[in-house]
């Protein structure tokens, strides 16, 4: 078994060994790869920002849906030799808010991987580790480009 790799430009070099650029949607929730089990899971971290915000002042559910989509996508394309990835479904069920000033942990994890698709989990936590969201999603593995 591989160990964890926390190093985020060796993480960041998987990934653009795979793609020549990074999606806009990780800019905009300023995502930030903390750590990668190769083959397993993908830890990834989102500050909670005002303009995250909805009207009851905690993170906006779609938003906490999008961080998640953006960790199972950055897991998928370090676990595949095609891209590009597509996202078929994803489920996901809130358990508690989280506010302005928190950080927001996703976790995403491989649960299995065929030739054209791939089933992953997921579970957001806030700074005190509990358990904000959590997800589940199906991924297609589309031809490569040409």
């Amino acid at each position: 078994m591989e160990e964890a790799i926390t190093d985020r430009e060796e993480i960041l070099k998987r990934t653009f060994n795979k793609v020549d650029r990074r999606p806009g949607c990780s800019f905009l929730l300023q995502q930030k790869t903390v750590e990668y089990v190769p083959e397993k899971s993908l830890t990834v971290i989102y500050p909670v920002k005002e303009e995250f915000l909805n009207l009851a002042g905690s993170m906006q559910g779609g938003l906490i849906c999008a961080a998640l989509d953006n960790t199972f996508g950055h897991l998928c394309y370090l676990i595949t030799d095609k891209v590009p990835i597509a996202t078929i479904d994803i489920s996901t069920t809130f358990h508690r808010p989280i506010f302005l000033g928190d950080t927001l942990k996703t976790v995403a994890r491989v649960q299995s991987k065929g030739k054209t698709t791939i089933h992953l989990i997921g579970e957001a936590f806030n700074n005190e580790d509990k358990l904000i969201a959590t997800a589940v999603t199906n991924y297609m593995i589309l031809p490569p480009s040409k």
